[in-house]
């Protein structure tokens, strides 16, 4: 029998305000990277915990996400380690709350305000492509409702068997 192959689940919170989205500077293992708040889906949460979590952890922000942008695969193959990941991503928008008092997650420099422009101007250090493609998807009115997602019970902990 043949190992069962299994993507890295990731969720990304798209947030816009006045022409400007809201994004993180990173440090990677590539340099400091720009990307959405995002981050691995955890064992026993939903979707939308997932990056409702994944946001507050890393912008000290609260998040509501509103809808479904969409769900992307992708193959990113590190340029400094030769590791090959692939990544299914889920891009939600969202409201973004209020300001916790909570320090950002290990690794993330800081939260700034970016127009289209400047976020085109800086593709170079964009976490991987899926910044912009999420982005163009949000703007050009891709949206799904969040009704789409179904999480049954069982999958949020305490499952008896696998």
């Amino acid at each position: 029998m043949s190992a069962i192959w299994k993507p890295s689940v990731t969720v990304a919170a798209i947030i816009e305000r006045d022409q400007q989205f809201f994004m993180i500077e990173e440090e990677t293992p590539d340099g400091i990277r720009i990307n959405q708040p995002a981050g691995h889906l955890d064992p026993n949460e939903s979707l939308e915990q997932a990056v409702i979590r994944e946001t507050l952890e890393e912008t000290a922000h609260a998040f509501t996400p509103t809808g479904l942008i969409g769900t992307y695969m992708s193959r990113f193959i590190s340029p400094t380690t030769g590791e090959a990941v692939t990544y299914l991503r889920f891009a939600f928008s969202g409201e973004l709350g209020a300001a916790q008092d909570r320090p950002l997650d290990t690794g993330i420099l800081r939260t700034v305000w970016m127009s289209y422009a400047d976020l085109l101007a800086s593709q170079d250090r964009h976490r991987s492509p899926l910044v912009m493609q999420c982005i163009n998807d949000y703007l050009q009115g891709q949206h799904a409702p969040l009704s789409l997602l179904f999480t049954h019970p069982s999958a949020l902990g305490n499952l008896e068997h696998q």
